[in-house]
């Protein structure tokens, strides 16, 4: 890391992406927040950071949010299952909230904020505008993005998030930039609502596990939201992530010390 790194997070104000915020703002990063609702992230982060307004679903919108930028850290996402989230316009009733659930494809075409549209064409979107020399793009996947005819993926994947989200890895991986892929589990640990930013600067997991990494999709279990966070910012401080695409779980006894240099060497 220099004096000079910026770091742009996407889906700065979600549950994932503010942890992220507070990691960077932690570590010394200069930090620039993505976002489509500027007064929040305004509020959130205490004017600590830059703030582009943009919408990776509208790729016009981006290019504002690129100067100067030495990551990416992507952190978008909706429901893996129609929710007011999706947007829906207009606003479904009753029977198409049923419709929806029997027919994916006719809530998808109502839908704003469904994972086609946030983590296939946004994420798509996002890679085609970052930086060409840019030093990292990090982007938050899932567990059983390869184990997709397998329960529970094959429920999880029912709206298509995981066909979604595996488009958006097939993005960054074909784009030439250098990458890290993190796929954790099911997410749990806080925040679910927005905390301030003296919260964020002390955030802990409050399990008690250890966190596990591992390639080619075998891993399953639950991931804290804070180890996530840990994860993608541990990322750009060590090289030897890069070009990585690992499961991140919790499991086993939680040492004092998470040692990232140890867990990505051990990736191949």
């Amino acid at each position: 890391m220099t004096s000079k790194d910026l770091v742009l997070v996407a889906g700065g104000t979600g549950g994932v992406g503010q942890l992220v915020v507070g990691k960077l703002l932690e570590k010394g990063f200069k930090v620039r927040i993505l976002t489509r609702n500027a007064a929040k992230a305004e509020e959130m982060f205490n004017q600590r950071v830059e703030i582009a307004v943009g919408d990776t679903r509208q790729s016009a919108t981006l290019s504002a949010a690129m100067p100067d930028l030495s990551h990416i850290i992507c952190c978008t996402g909706t429901t893996a299952f129609p929710s007011a989230r999706w947007e829906f316009d207009p606003p479904l009733n009753l029977i198409e909230w049923g419709t929806a659930f029997v027919n994916p494809k006719s809530s998808e075409a109502k839908a704003k904020n469904s994972p086609a549209r946030v983590d296939a064409q946004g994420v798509s979107n996002l890679v085609a505008a970052a930086p060409q020399n840019l030093k990292r793009f990090v982007f938050v996947s899932s567990c059983g993005i390869l184990r997709k005819d397998q329960l529970p993926f094959s429920i999880l994947n029912g709206f298509g998030v995981l066909d979604a989200k595996q488009k958006g890895e097939e993005a960054i991986i074909s784009s030439g930039l250098p990458y890290t892929i993190i796929r954790p589990g099911r997410l749990i640990d806080g925040p679910y609502t927005s905390y301030d930013l003296n919260t964020l600067l002390k955030a802990k997991t409050g399990g008690k596990y250890g966190v596990v990494v591992g390639t080619g999709d075998r891993l399953s279990g639950d991931t804290s939201r804070i180890d996530v966070a840990n994860a993608c910012v541990e990322c750009i401080v060590h090289p030897s992530s890069s070009e990585k695409i690992f499961e991140l779980v919790n499991q086993g006894s939680r040492p004092p010390v998470i040692d990232w240099e140890t867990l990505f060497s051990q990736l191949v």
